[in-house]
């Protein structure tokens, strides 16, 4: 008897013991988004608890009070409704449908990751003229590069942003589809080719923060990870200082090497970034000589409008002879 008590008590501390590994950011994280999200999760789970907790209650309850043994339990075998029961089956869940609904949908709005931000935390609106600090971020195989158009430079799997300063993070991929995930700092948001995903956000608290790539990407998905430092204005401004300092430029030629797939690779640093490489990235025409889809999208544009000649077409697009327009010629017939 004894040896039976103890297995079930080491099979009761079995889950407590697994979930002693979890890392429980999501539920404790250092940015106001993510922090939205979580009271979020947490009232809904609440909510829901209103109606799960009494049925699993009252399940037991009735097993216990009906038993074949309780010789006291009434017995109604013609009995078949009861309005008060019925108000309460079907009125509760209807209030907390109606409930959850509404927060939902008024979250929804709220926390569009595409929304520019309104507040620095619950008790701090953004200061006015303030100017999101922008991140541009290519999902590669199997790696992550930031872009920091405002400050030029540049790195491979490690990202860092000023304490209440707020982020606009504009995202694209290098290939297939991926997904940017910070859990301390917001929720995550996919990554895809020729697409442009947004996600606003802003870090409250200085430390290192744990990034990864949450969508299943290939043989390296398990390595894509990297490191958010949330710094202050000085600790950013020193950290900018490094990457110029110890990196070297960045430019097409560089870019499409970094491009090769690669497993578990190291903080690489960029001093300087060639101008619209995040634009050439984004429409597909890193490589010499291709034609960039916005003027494929352009070139369609105008074959479905019938502006097919070519002085339309070079006037839409803004350029002054065909040699501008790599393989216009092909796309487009006169």
């Amino acid at each position: 008897m004894s040896f039976s008590k103890s297995l079930r008590g080491l099979l009761l501390l079995l889950p407590l013991a697994l979930l002693a590994g979890c890392d429980m950011v999501v539920m404790s994280p250092s940015g106001d988004v993510a922090l939205q999200q979580r009271d979020l999760i947490v009232w809904s789970t609440i909510l829901m608890l209103l109606v799960i907790v009494p049925v699993i209650v009252l399940t037991l309850w009735f097993a216990w009070r009906y038993r074949a043994g309780n010789a006291e339990a009434t017995y109604a075998p013609d009995w078949d409704h009861s309005t008060v029961l019925e108000l309460v089956i079907w009125s509760v869940p209807l209030l907390i449908i109606i409930a959850l609904g509404a927060m939902t949908w008024v979250s929804t709005h709220q926390l569009d990751p595409y929304r520019p931000l309104e507040r620095i935390d619950a008790q701090r609106p953004v200061p006015e003229g303030v100017e999101p600090l922008v991140i541009e971020v290519v999902a590669m195989d199997w790696k992550w590069l930031f872009l920091y158009p405002e400050q030029g430079i540049a790195t491979i799997n490690e990202v860092a942003a000023p304490v209440d300063r707020p982020i606009r993070f504009k995202i694209t991929s290098s290939t297939m589809m991926n997904s940017f995930f910070i859990p301390a700092l917001a929720g995550q948001i996919y990554a895809m080719a020729g697409m442009e995903t947004k996600l606003h956000a802003v870090i409250n608290k200085e430390g290192v923060y744990e990034g990864f790539s949450a969508n299943y990407s290939g043989a390296g998905f398990s390595d894509m990870r990297f490191r958010f430092h949330g710094l202050s204005e000085q600790g950013f401004d020193a950290w900018v200082a490094k990457n110029r300092a110890q990196g070297e430029p960045l430019d097409r030629e560089h870019y499409l090497a970094l491009e090769q797939p690669s497993h578990d690779e190291p903080v690489h640093r960029f001093a300087s970034v060639e101008p619209d490489l995040y634009e050439a990235i984004l429409n597909r025409c890193v490589q010499p000589g291709s034609l960039c889809m916005k003027d494929m999208m352009a070139i369609d544009m105008l074959r479905a409008r019938n502006l097919c000649g070519i002085d339309d077409a070079l006037r839409f697009l803004g350029k002054t002879s065909l040699d501008d327009i790599v393989g216009l010629r092909p796309a487009v017939s006169y």
